[in-house]
This record gives structure tokens, sequence and C-alpha cells, in this order.
């Protein structure tokens, strides 16, 4: 753990101390993990009204260049020639290996928006960013222009009153819809918004400027909508959503075929498309979508009331070894232990039951379909 010295902080720091937040180290920063009110409460206020969250922590940069859609192309599977100006899409960076060094969120700015944020937009994790740039600049920054924007804070929006909330403060926000983006000012401040997150609500990602952060989460505070909400409830938030955690459900021991992420590779880059392969690990992914893989990564759902943590051994009736599950809590919203795990493909038809091995007992467990609560995103 790092010496709270050491840690860095985000242009909110201030204001979380002054609401009371219990404070963490995350991924080399001091991170609100809850607030007084407590995560039930944040998780709650999240699905039922709007949240803010803090994930100023999160990488932020540019590409700029004519070539920089077709060199990002080279380093992940994911269609990005074709995306739409003012569209987003989840993406992730494999290595020859074909697993997972990170995941991502690509934006291509539409008009004004690219002149201020680049052909390309590209948001990655906060524990990977420093790996991330690197990566792109060795294998593409001769290509392209990679430019961190390090000066920019992030706050994101959540739950299903977000859009009123948000749309206070300037009315053309309500126009997005999901995973896409443009330029708004918010509270006097230049922003770059899209309509995304990771909690499975409807809501929005703001990059705003650092010096300016404090000013617009106050002024979303001030909304009767909005309460602060801390990386305790973006967890679970998210894992009942049925959403990776890079590092937890995806890592380098992890290929995107067995963790269920096939949907975000598009025909165009899979073997036979336009632009298959080209990208780490292509021949080793096609082989997976061909042949099928040993194991997928599933939902579990618990029968007893005892949450299953991450790093739970699970079995089978008869004590096979089967797995480990990669994050699990008791999920707020449905009252019941959820859990995501990889499990052999053998165990992984949804109704299978496996056993979760917890201080000496033996909890069963069934494989269910995800997202645990329906997601809820707007589509227009």
């Amino acid at each position: 753990m790092s010496d709270a010295a050491d840690l860095l902080q985000t242009p909110l720091h201030a204001l979380h101390l002054e609401l009371g937040a219990r404070m963490v180290p995350f991924a080399g920063y001091a991170m609100p993990v809850q607030y007084p009110s407590g995560l039930m409460a944040e998780h709650r206020q999240c699905r039922e009204a709007a949240a803010l969250f803090d994930v100023s922590h999160m990488g932020q940069l540019r590409l700029i260049g004519a070539d920089a859609a077709a060199a990002l192309e080279t380093l992940v599977p994911v269609d990005v020639i074709d995306l739409p100006a003012g569209k987003q899409r989840y993406a992730f960076f494999t290595n020859d290996e074909g697993t997972l060094l990170d995941d991502l969120m690509i934006t291509r700015p539409a008009g004004d928006a690219a002149a201020a944020f680049g052909d390309l937009f590209v948001v990655v994790n906060a524990g990977c960013k420093a790996a991330d740039i690197a990566h792109l600049q060795a294998h593409i920054g001769s290509r392209c222009t990679v430019q961190p924007l390090p000066e920019r804070a992030l706050l994101a929006l959540q739950g299903p009153q977000a859009v009123t909330a948000l749309s206070r403060l300037n009315p053309r926000v309500a126009t997005l819809t999901f995973m896409t983006g443009g330029l708004f000012t918010l509270a006097g401040a230049e922003c770059f918004v899209t309509r995304s997150g990771y909690t499975g609500e409807d809501g929005f990602e703001i990059s705003v400027h650092e010096s300016q952060a404090e000013a617009l989460a106050r002024a979303l505070l001030a909304e009767p909508e909005v309460k602060p909400a801390g990386l305790g409830a973006r967890d679970t938030l998210r894992l009942e959503a049925g959403l990776c955690l890079y590092g937890h459900d995806i890592d380098t021991t992890t290929n995107p075929v067995e963790a269920a992420l096939t949907w975000a590779i598009q025909k165009v880059r899979r073997a036979g498309g336009a632009r298959a392969g080209g990208y780490p690990g292509a021949t080793v992914i096609d082989a997976q979508f061909a042949n099928g893989p040993v194991r997928k990564r599933v939902g579990l759902v618990g029968k007893e009331r005892a949450p299953v943590r991450e790093g739970t051994a699970l079995v089978a009736a008869d004590g096979t070894p089967l797995g480990t599950v990669t994050s699990g809590t008791l999920g707020p919203t449905i009252n019941t232990p959820v859990a995501m795990a990889y499990l052999p493909m053998t165990h992984a038809t949804v109704g299978t039951e496996v056993f979760a091995e917890v201080r000496g007992k033996r909890l069963p467990m069934t494989v269910a379909t995800m997202p645990f609560t329906p997601n809820r995103y707007y589509r227009g």
C-alpha cells in the first residue's frame, strides 16, 4: 500500500474531504471509496436518481493525424476506421498471446471538437495509463501524435435522472444518445461530454480542464437529483451491470473470446473480414473464434445470503476444482449475491450449479445471464 504522502490527488481532492469522503489508495491516487451516506445509499442513488463520480484518475489522451484510426487498428481488434464522427466505441489492447493489456474507450470527435480533442479521443484505465501511453507512443507514435491530457479531469454523472440534472446546465446534452459525444459548455467550462459510463445506467462522462473541475462538480451537486458516490458503489454498480474491471475480470491471462467480449470485435476485423487481423495476437483470437474457448466468463447468482468475494474457489458437486471468482458482491439492487468467474465450458451453461468454498462451507451458486439487473442506456 502506498504511503499517503506519495499518492497523487485528483483536482476534486479538497472537495472529497469537504464532503466527508473516506479516502483510499487506488491506482496511485487518493480516491473516495464512499461518503458518509455509505455504499448502499450511493448505489441506490445511482439506480434511482443521479450519482456523481470522480474518475479523474483515468488516462485521457488524443491521437492527432489523418492516419490515427488506421494506426490504432494495429493495436486493437476493433473497427476504428469506420467509427463515425461523434460516436464512441469500446475497445481493448491485445498482446502477441491474444490476451488483454487493457480496455479503453475510443471516440471520434466531430467538427470543432476534433480541433480540441484530436482525431481520436481515448480514455484508458488508471492503473494501466502509463503503460498504455508508452505502448501507443512506441508502436504508432511515428504515424500519429499521441498526446496525453493530464491537465483534464473526468467526471461521471450516472443514473436515470442524470440527463435532467445535466440539461439544466446545457439543454443540448439531451440530444446525445448512448455512445455518442460532443463539445458542450457546462457551468462556464468547455467540456467534452459522452453519453456513456460504467454503471449500467444512462449517464454522461465529462472531460473538463482541471482548473474548472471543482466548480463544475459543485454545480452538479447543487442539482436536487445529484449526490456524490465513491469507488465502492462504482464497483457494485458495474458488477450488477455485468461489466468487466481490468485487473480483476480481464487481464493478461484472459483473451476476449473467453471473456465474452466478442461483441466488441466487429466482423470487418474478424477472419474473412475486409480488415481482418493486423493486430497483436490476431491468429490466436481467430483460432478461439473458430474452435471455441476452453473456459468462459460467466455470471453467478448465489442461493444463500453470504456474499462470495473475489478469489473464492469454485468447485463442482463432487469437489472438482472449476475456477475462481474474479468479482463478487451482495448485489444491492437485487439483494442477492452475484459474481463473475471463468468456468470450463462443461459448466458454463446458464442454470448449471456450482459451489463456492467460503470459510469451510460450500455455498451453491447458479450460472446466470448478465447483466444481473437490466441495463438502461439511452439509445434514443
